[in-house]
């Protein structure tokens, strides 16, 4: 993780510094580029603040989410208190999101101004010890404090995004007019090429903080296969569901495109992985499709361009985590594995 951090800010910065060589190329402006340069990142970090401050309110606004006052949820109210404490984390916020799907997520812009939200459908399709696993995932991400970084992140592609947009076609006056628009042109590509590869890293960061906080919530439990029995709930039940994913389905806990296609792929290969033909899949037969789905290289590639890992690979590594829990091995494996 620490390693993709890093080479995501490489490549901004390296990001920044080409575009304002081409900008002061193409205005032909007395400006050195050292200037030019310290002006990108003023402009890049007034952007990325202006995004970590609004995109609180926008998660809470799109959700349409409603905060939970004492008392009204007794039962989740004194679990996550529990956890929570546990974790040695604030207790955040709870809310209730108006929602018949399963799912949870969290959002803030610091560790001790943040929000746990649940789905109505998560609280009505899933057990207590189930709900406790997804609670304690969700703690985690505060914990690691996912939130933040996923949010500072997450703007760098962006950024890149808009001043592709905003350079490609653009062309300024001057006694080479041609020149300055090829210098603008050249800028544009060089910022769609750091787009998709900082959005490509961005992905994958996503998809390791998802696996480490499903690492902590089993070490949290004590309970990894509770976890494991939840995120095969949330799946089956996002699978069902009609409506289109929402906006900020990155903060879930499944990704609902995502789980529909996972669904859908295993009923399509349901003749392959039932060895005994008896229209089941057993839990020894599950574990082999699990095992042959990780080995997929179409997987693999699509697995790129998501936020999520899939759901199978995430019950693999649970169960390695219930395999150490039981030999007493500790949990510093699974986080190097991880």
């Amino acid at each position: 993780m620490l390693a993709t951090i890093l080479l995501t800010l490489v490549i901004f910065v390296g990001f920044l510094g080409a575009v304002s060589l081409l900008y002061s190329a193409a205005t032909e402006m007395n400006l050195s580029p050292m200037n030019t340069l310290l002006g990108s990142f003023v402009l890049a970090f007034i952007f990325l603040g202006i995004q970590f401050l609004i995109s609180p309110s926008i998660v809470a606004w799109s959700t349409r989410l409603h905060y939970l006052k004492q008392g009204e949820y007794p039962w989740l109210e004194n679990t996550v208190k529990e956890l929570a404490a546990a974790s040695e984390v604030p207790m955040p916020r709870l809310a209730v999101v108006p929602n018949p799907t399963p799912n949870a997520f969290v959002f803030g812009n610091s560790s001790s101004n943040m929000t746990l939200a649940v789905h109505e459908g998560l609280l009505r399709q899933l057990n207590e010890d189930e709900v406790r696993g997804v609670v304690a995932h969700e703690l985690g991400h505060i914990k690691h404090r996912d939130s933040i970084v996923m949010t500072v992140l997450s703007a760098i592609p962006l950024l890149a995004y808009v001043i592709a947009r905003s350079t490609l076609f653009m062309g300024y006056g001057g006694r080479d007019r041609d020149r300055s628009a090829g210098y603008l042109a050249i800028a544009g590509m060089v910022a769609l090429v750091v787009y998709f590869v900082a959005q490509l890293l961005v992905l994958r960061l996503s998809r390791l903080r998802e696996h480490f906080s499903d690492a902590y919530s089993g070490y949290l439990t004590g309970s990894p296969r509770s976890l494991e029995s939840a995120l095969t709930k949330i799946a089956y039940g996002l699978s069902l569901r009609p409506e289109e994913p929402a906006g900020v389905r990155a903060l879930y806990i499944s990704d609902p495109a995502l789980a529909k296609s996972e669904v859908q792929g295993i009923l399509d290969r349901r003749g392959e992985y039932d060895l005994d033909h008896d229209g089941v899949l057993d839990e020894r037969e599950l574990q082999l499709a699990m095992e042959k789905e990780a080995r997929s290289m179409w997987r693999g590639l699509n697995e790129a361009f998501s936020t999520h890992p899939p759901t199978y690979k995430r019950i693999l590594v649970l169960r390695q985590i219930e395999d150490e829990i039981r030999q007493g091995t500790g949990e510093a494996q699974i986080y190097r594995s991880i």
